[in-house]
């Protein structure tokens, strides 16, 4: 096998990998390594649950990186009842709510959607994002694997043995946590309470929430529910079930209608959640999925799971490492049962694929981490770029190479990037104060380094778009710069002799400084002259403020406020001419 790319030793995407390897050549020796996912198009599929899918990516691209063969499965849980109308869904309105209970695939999509049904809507968002993110999956419907048959047998084998099956989750049910008086693990009980409610929103959003295992049944415990056959609906209760002629019978506690069917032949319905994950592995061979924190406590699905697979469909539970919450700056953590979350198609629109992917891969999946939609994109920019170039002259850590690599690059080959990479608050800053226009931003983007001129916009880009999207669509408008139109001769009439100093000194330099590294010289120089030092004096506290004091004098003539983009690049936005202009030249 070809050699990894990367350093077992240094990141957590190889040990896994190493890990994985060594299990599927010890289960399935010879065969495709298979790794999984599930993601439910319940509603948009949030970046938190992109962690679902870019976990598993990630290490079967370092896999084939190595030369194995990888399956990675995305199982579309499309055939999970509708449990919710979520929030702030453009084309949905409370009338939705009659379709609770239906398969996601029997639920009208949107008003307006090009799509024709609920899941299809939603998922068609995602497999859009995995396709520029570079994520190379094998998609499956449960709801054409359920009403295909593909399951028959695995059906018919949990329902024979749906005593030992109940026998399992019995555990769980009667199991007392010695550290209650604490909370779970010894914690406190005010601790407990946030933690509770985290892991109740973070089972919100998964679909978690509502783990139904087939309990609670008066006539017995049955891992099967069909789905009514009059009004599609799963609140069906199964009255009576037959081993030998799979005869079933369920009444429909929704609409009242009753049937009787044979499982060997009827497609319409499900394992139950608890059941129907680890028939799946079993079923697959998944040697490696994932899963979130709501299903890793005790008694939660993946831990449940394991037992059921071994026990009851003799297979064997992945190795499946929890992943934590995902955030968004300057929001509370997600839920895609609240309206307004963002995607990952939202993140695309404000960041190139190779930093969205950096992101997921730079942290081990047990860590949170916050994903960036308000200025701190910027900052995120800045530390990628200075990544980059540490690749370039070989100073980077392995990890960070590591990552650094995953994210550029898959197994097939490096993913689309920006030819030329101006720094991202640069593109965000010419962006807020051109308003778009291609002529004005090009002329700016052309003087930044006037010994290697830009020629053309497309060679900022996607970068330029992505930061003008930015702008456009996170900055608030009352946030946003605009450039005076008539100089504030106010304000410039009661300057002192100092102040009208700093604007000739800046004025005087402006022709020999043209370029963002000379205006940053000349702004950051001018208060070192003004107190009777070198341009390239070492700051000090006192000039430190006297250059705040005079990039607030400049912000106010140039824009009317005490803040604004930096200000070298605020200079070549406003252009030579009009920064005259407004400065009482």
């Amino acid at each position: 096998m070809a050699e990894s790319q990367t350093s077992t030793e240094t990141d957590w995407v190889s040990r896994f990998a190493d890990d994985v390897i060594a299990e599927s050549e010890r289960r399935a020796p010879g065969k495709p390594v298979v790794v999984a996912s599930g993601l439910s198009p319940s509603g948009p599929i949030h970046l938190g649950n992109l962690r679902e899918v870019m976990t598993p990516h990630l290490v079967a691209d370092e896999i084939r990186r190595r030369g194995y063969t990888v399956r990675h499965l995305i199982s579309w849980d499309d055939y999970d009842r509708y449990r919710k109308v979520p929030n702030g869904v453009p084309g949905v309105d409370a009338s939705w709510a009659e379709h609770i209970g239906k398969p996601l695939t029997s639920v009208p999509a949107p008003a307006g959607s090009a799509y024709p049904n609920w899941a299809e809507h939603f998922k068609a968002a995602m497999t859009a994002a995995l396709d520029e993110l570079g994520v190379e999956y094998d998609g499956i419907s449960q709801t054409e694997q359920y009403t295909a048959g593909t399951y028959r047998e695995q059906i018919l084998h949990a329902m024979k043995h749906r005593a030992d099956i109940d026998a399992v989750l019995d555990r769980y049910r009667t199991k007392k946590d010695p550290a209650a008086a604490q909370g779970k693990g010894g914690r406190k009980p005010q601790q407990q309470k946030k933690v509770d409610e985290a892991e109740l929103e973070a089972a919100e959003g998964s679909g978690a929430a509502d783990e139904d295992d087939g309990s609670g049944n008066s006539a017995g415990y049955f891992p099967y529910k069909p789905y009514c056959g009059n009004c599609e609906k799963d609140l069906t209760v199964v009255t009576s079930y037959d081993d030998d002629t799979t005869e079933l019978n369920y009444t429909c506690s929704a609409c009242g209608f009753a049937e009787t069917v044979r499982l060997s032949e009827f497609n319409r319905g499900k394992l139950v959640w608890k059941v129907d994950w680890p028939m799946r592995w079993a079923y697959e061979g998944v040697i490696f999925e994932p899963s979130g924190v709501d299903h890793s406590s005790p008694g939660s699905s993946f831990v449940v799971g394991g037992q059921i697979v071994r026990e009851v469909f003799d297979g064997v539970q992945p190795i499946g490492p929890m992943y934590a919450f995902v955030g968004i700056s300057g929001m509370a953590k997600m839920s895609s049962s609240k309206g307004g979350v963002p995607t990952p198609a939202d993140a695309l629109k404000i960041m190139e694929a190779p930093l969205l992917r950096w992101l997921y891969a730079r942290r081990k999946p047990n860590q949170s981490f916050k994903i960036a939609f308000d200025q701190e994109i910027q900052r995120l920019y800045d530390e990628w770029d200075s990544l980059g170039r540490k690749v370039a002259d070989g100073t980077v850590l392995p990890a960070d190479a590591a990552a650094y690599s995953r994210a550029v690059r898959t197994a097939a080959g490096e993913l689309p990037s920006t030819p030329r990479p101006l720094p991202y608050r640069t593109l965000a800053s010419v962006a807020d104060i051109t308003a778009g226009a291609e002529d004005q931003t090009l002329r700016i983007l052309s003087e930044l380094d006037p010994e290697n001129p830009l020629t053309s916009l497309d060679e900022a880009r996607p970068r330029l778009d992505r930061a003008e999207n930015w702008i456009t669509t996170q900055v608030p408008a009352e946030a946003r710069t605009i450039v005076r139109d008539e100089p504030d001769k106010e304000l410039l009439g009661s300057l002192d002799d100092r102040g009208r100093e700093s604007l000739r000194l800046l004025l005087e330099g402006l022709d020999t400084h043209w370029s963002l590294d000379g205006l940053t010289t000349l702004v950051y120089g001018v208060p070192k002259v003004l107190a009777g030092l070198e341009p390239d004096a070492k700051p000090t506290p006192e000039l430190k403020a006297a250059q705040r004091s005079f990039f607030a004098l400049l912000y106010r003539l140039l824009v009317s406020r005490d803040t604004g983009p930096r200000l070298p690049t605020l200079l070549l936005a406003v252009g030579a001419d009009r920064v005259r202009r407004l400065l009482g030249a």
